[in-house]
């Protein structure tokens, strides 16, 4: 049998399920009848390989046993807590993240986006701590330069003509892990690089009965151990100063403001780096995306219309609003993406026994409500001038809104790593920065919800905004333009949760 094909045209998986913050699009069927559908009809798929039994009982057998259901439409931010995050990951990929192919959080160390949030401390503590290496002040101070540095290679002139994406996941791990922890270059090893592509792999490819997932998939395991110590030992260079600036790295603040203690233990640092593979692969798909609207023969006008008007006025002055002219943009960009497509949850009082079925809470069809938006279809990053944003959505409004408030009070957890401010949250329980005197809100309604819901927003929302309106900038200042390849046979590549795209893009620089 052959390989599945994938279009040019970019290509979500129904699959089910996926992890954290990044969730995949379902369908109300079983992981059995969800192993083989693209967009673009029935893939097919290669002859079965010799499967390890341990890989069977682990990862073939629960995915069999899987179902989502679809869940509401939603017309308020908020997921009601009888929907919890607890443990809420498809069981086929638990062997992925611990040696006993089942979860073993409290051992092994856990991640926010796997936690219910009765267990993240008083008032969603661990979110707030995660969200303390995120705020878009520290993305000015340091983490900018590092995604400089990083488009600097990517759209540098030697990649011009060529497949981009292949480039982007060349110099991808650099940027992760300079994030992370400080280290680029020849400071990471080969063998942690292997792992990452392979985690990415068997996270795009998804069917854990194809060979490309089995052999990724196995890799990732036996190179777990070496990832985890080195992960652990960087921690310990950043705890001890012996990287440069390490206030430029996420592990520096999850490390001051968590203090090391139970909602956000050294294990779980060590093991957010490495779940982070996940929550991150989003950028891949959404670069892909915005390269293919920009993308001159077969992009998207409106697209193409309202980035030339942006970044001919002035694309960073917000005025009398919350966002700037490019925040709008780039946030609508992602409202027509929606590289996280649903929030998967585990139903509460499931006791001990391992889950095989979720709920899943869409994404798409809250943006594309006309209850919410007069013009749910058109390309309109002027939508966001007007509506509620965290810092607006007092106790007071919800209750106007006849929705009391999100499981826990209008409350501010100050920052312990010598920054002026607090992490608070609006009555919905969407988390925001306050630092130095400047809040940073977020667009706070059901009809934008790329990246979640309340409470269980994405922790990494406002990094991810801004750096994609810094490749937004880069795109505009170089007069990068972007063009098929028209190749038939380009690499298939992985980008994101059940998505896997052909390598067709290149860039060129105008005359």
């Amino acid at each position: 049998m052959t390989q599945p094909r994938c279009p040019h045209r970019p290509s979500r998986r129904i699959v089910l399920g996926g992890l954290a913050s990044t969730l995949l699009a379902g369908t109300m069927f079983s992981g059995r009848e969800a192993l083989a559908h693209t967009e673009t009809g029935t893939t097919r798929l290669r002859a079965t390989p010799r499967f390890d039994p341990a890989y069977i009982r682990g990862a073939l057998e629960p995915f069999g046993r899987m179902a989502i259901y679809n869940g509401d439409r939603l017309t308020l931010p908020m997921i009601d807590l009888a929907f919890s995050k607890e443990a809420a990951i498809p069981p086929h990929l638990w062997g992925m993240l611990y040696d006993g192919w089942q979860e073993n959080m409290q051992a092994e160390g856990l991640s926010v986006f796997l936690q219910g949030y009765e267990q993240r401390g008083p008032e969603n503590a661990r979110k707030r701590i995660y969200m303390t290496a995120t705020t878009p002040d520290l993305y000015h101070k340091y983490h900018a330069a590092k995604v400089a540095r990083f488009l600097d290679s990517l759209f540098d002139s030697e990649n011009a003509g060529k497949p981009l994406m292949r480039s982007y996941y060349d110099s991808y791990f650099d940027l992760y892990w300079d994030l992370h922890l400080g280290v680029r270059g020849d400071d990471i090893p080969q063998e942690v690089r292997d792992l990452g592509a392979s985690f990415n792999a068997v996270i795009g490819f998804w069917d854990p009965r194809t060979p490309e997932v089995y052999e990724n998939y196995m890799r990732v395991r036996a190179l777990r151990a070496t990832l985890r110590d080195w992960i652990d030992a960087r921690v310990q260079d950043v705890l001890e100063r012996r990287v440069d600036t390490p206030e430029s790295t996420f592990v520096h603040y999850w490390l001051v403001n968590g203090e090391q203690g139970e909602n956000f233990r050294r294990e779980d640092i060590v093991f957010e780096c490495f779940h982070n593979f996940l929550a991150f692969s989003q950028w891949g798909n959404t670069l892909y995306n915005i390269m293919a609207r920009l993308e001159r023969d077969q992009g998207d006008r409106s697209v193409q219309d309202w980035f030339r008007r942006t970044m001919e006025g002035n694309p960073d002055e917000a005025g009398d609003g919350p966002f700037t002219p490019l925040d709008r943009m780039v946030m609508e960009l992602f409202r027509t993406i929606l590289p996280n497509t649903g929030s998967l949850s585990t139903i509460a009082g499931r006791g001990a026994a391992p889950e095989t079925s979720f709920i899943l809470h869409p994404h798409p069809e809250p943006g594309q409500d006309p209850r919410h938006w007069p013009d749910p279809e058109a390309f309109n990053p002027d939508r966001y001038l007007g509506t509620p944003t965290s810092a607006q959505v007092t106790e007071e409004a919800c209750r106007a809104s006849i929705f009391a408030r999100c499981p826990f009070s209008i409350t501010a957890a100050p920052l312990r790593d010598g920054r002026q401010g607090q992490i608070s949250n609006s009555g919905f329980g969407t988390v925001q920065a306050e630092v130095e005197g400047r809040t940073y809100p977020l667009v706070d309604h059901a009809g934008y919800a790329p990246f979640g819901f309340g409470y269980r927003r994405c922790a990494g929302e406002t990094l991810t905004v801004d750096l994609f309106k810094d490749v937004l900038r880069r795109i505009w200042r170089d007069g990068i333009r972007f063009e098929r390849t028209g190749d038939q046979e380009a690499e298939r590549l992985p980008v994101g949760p059940g998505t896997v795209i052909s390598d067709d893009i290149r860039f060129a620089r105008a005359a």
